[in-house]
């Protein structure tokens, strides 16, 4: 799938990543100083902001009094490296405000952020390194040598809004990456490189798959009839997974009203990210559903429920709708309309552990067929400190925590915690998988959810005639399809295996004598269920065949005069190149195999 020069980078990094992880987030912070140091020497008319590390290296945050562009990074990058040879350590000072502002007395920026810690009774500390000083709570390298000229790189230049907020001045952000070495940094390059070849975006357009329509609008793709395909394909196999373990299908509307939205908790926490609607007849007000389970909500409590009948469990993938922001949009990674594979469960307690055993063993038959399950690992998310964000009570919330760490450490998941992850209304087990350049994407989740059955008021009857409250657990397994969709495209690098390609086979004959029998061929394969096109037309045998090769369709049968003689075809994979002269019963055979086994 890739090669060698690419295999060392990804062992690389993984011995690396093992052995240096203590200290790279100081090297990273440091950096991002180093460069702030530049940007102040090479443009003294510059304000220099702020600038943390963050993964793979740093970013600063600057207002330049005329725009600057990747073409000056050499030139910056080479005065980093100038400053660094001079620099010894990072020294702190706690200083009063006063004397920060004086430091600062021409940055407003500066300024804001010394009066903000002030206010908050914190101490202000600066830091010095050669001639450098800068406002910082530290977390620097305690020597520059740690700091290796050869092991960093500028990556882009980007606007970012002083403190994330619209409403503030437009500044320009400089990222870069930084490592403890050059070779990891060369490592992280040359998989970067491979990044860019399988970039869903570029690979989406050159197959067909889906397109991005400004008249549409950001956000909502559409889905060309091969990304349609592909889409039915892992919709279908999420079914086959779940038809079995007790599920079944409901569909809701893509829209309700406000109520429903004041009674989940959405209204209140979820607002600003809600499309709303207006009735143009009815002069009604209601809201694109962000989630299905507001309404999975009101189809369960349509019911009466005794506990024999639990768990009940629901399938939907259903399309819901979020007001992301426009600049954080991309390809299908990042959308606005989101259909998730969603699934919502009602149980009792003491069922808990048995259901999310079930939805784990789903996960991972799921990513063993996709290659994915290989370095896993779960994150538990909890609630953070600020209780605010969070619908209910600290009881209902430490039951619900306790429950899914407890069915975390029965399944045996490698799981860490992570405070403040959770959703608003329950915490969660996030699944974390590596792709086969070992990115690494949240997919599966499942949560465990005490708060929506209180706010709707569910209940089914126990064993003693009285009503009682239903446990919700949401769950689901891809995520957003068409995230995973672009995962999956970069993960394969469009190479799909045959039972997931759109199209399987396609029938190529060598002139137009050949045609009708290539017709007659491609009917089998579809009568077959196989996914089978007609390679003909009027351009040349050649342009044919390499077309089929660019399209990385899995097998192409060749149909000429031999193969007619002979009473066979000719068999080539787009892996393993020619196969040989087969019957088309052979092939059919070869090819379904393979496509049912999901090999």
């Amino acid at each position: 799938m890739y090669n060698r020069a690419f295999a060392r980078a990804i062992s690389f990094i993984k011995i690396t990543k093992t052995i240096m992880a203590s200290s790279i987030e100081q090297v990273r912070h440091s950096f991002a100083h180093l460069l702030a140091a530049a940007v102040e020497a090479l443009y003294p008319d510059s304000k220099n902001t702020i600038g943390p590390a963050v993964e793979n290296g740093f970013y600063y945050d600057f207002e330049f009094t005329s725009p600057i562009s990747e073409k000056e990074f050499g030139k910056i990058e080479q005065k980093m490296r100038e400053i660094l040879k001079s620099w010894e350590t990072f020294e702190g000072a706690e200083v009063t405000a006063d004397e920060a502002k004086a430091r600062f007395v021409n940055n407003p920026y500066k300024i804001e952020l010394i009066n903000d810690i002030a206010a908050k009774d914190e101490k202000i500390t600066l830091y010095t390194s050669g001639k450098f000083v800068d406002l910082c709570r530290g977390g620097h390298v305690e020597s520059a040598r740690d700091m290796k000229q050869d092991a960093f790189k500028l990556e882009r230049v980007a606007g970012a809004y002083w403190r994330g907020d619209e409403k503030n001045k437009m500044l320009t952000r400089i990222y870069g990456f930084a490592f403890n070495s050059k070779e990891e940094l060369a490592a992280f390059l040359t998989m970067q490189e491979e990044a860019k070849k399988r970039d869903h975006k570029k690979l989406g357009k050159e197959l067909k798959l889906f397109s991005i329509s400004q008249l549409v609008g950001s956000g909502l793709p559409l889905l060309q009839p091969k990304g349609a395909m592909l889409k039915r394909v892992i919709e279908d196999y999420l079914w086959d997974l779940h038809k079995d373990r007790g599920y079944n299908r409901v569909w809701t509307p893509h829209l309700a009203k406000e109520e429903l939205y004041v009674t989940s908790g959405h209204a209140g926490h979820y607002m600003e990210d809600m499309f709303s609607v207006f009735g143009g007849t009815s002069k009604e007000k209601f809201y694109l559903k962000p989630m299905n389970c507001p309404h999975h909500m009101q189809i369960f409590a349509d019911n009466q429920w005794s506990y024999k009948d639990l768990p009940v469990r629901y399938f939907e993938p259903a399309t819901v709708y979020r007001d992301e922001k426009t600049g954080q949009l991309s390809g299908l990674t990042r959308v606005r309309s989101i259909t998730q594979d969603d699934g919502h469960l009602f149980c009792r307690v003491s069922q808990i552990g048995q259901e999310v055993s079930t939805i784990v063993d789903i996960i991972k038959e799921f990513y063993t067929t996709m290659g994915m399950l290989e370095g896993y690992w779960v994150r538990l998310s909890v609630r953070g400190a600020d209780r605010s964000k969070y619908l209910g009570s600290d009881e209902v919330w430490n039951h619900a925590e306790g429950a899914l760490e407890k069915a975390a450490q029965d399944n045996h998941l490698n799981y860490k915690r992570g405070e403040g992850e959770a959703a608003f209304y329950g915490p969660k087990l996030d699944f974390m998988f590596k792709d086969a350049i070992g990115r690494e994407w949240q997919l599966a989740t499942i949560q465990c959810d005490f708060n929506l059955p209180e706010r709707f008021d569910l209940s089914f009857v126990n064993e003693k005639g009285e009503k009682e409250r239903p446990v919700v657990i949401h769950r689901a397994i891809s995520g957003s399809l068409e995230r995973f969709m672009g995962v999956m495209i970069e993960h394969f690098s469009g190479n799909f295996p045959a039972w997931v390609a759109p199209v399987q086979v396609k029938v190529i004959p060598v002139g137009e004598k050949h045609e009708e029998k290539a017709r007659e061929v491609v009917a089998v394969f579809r009568k077959a269920n196989v996914r089978a096109e007609l390679g003909g037309g009027t351009d040349g045998f050649g342009k044919r065949i390499r077309e089929a090769k660019t399209e990385r369709i899995p097998y192409f049968i060749i149909i000429g005069d031999k193969d007619i003689e002979a009473g066979k075809v000719t068999l080539e994979s787009r892996d393993k190149g020619q196969v040989g002269q087969m019957t088309v019963d052979e092939v059919l055979n070869t090819i379904t195999g393979l496509i049912n086994s999901k090999a």
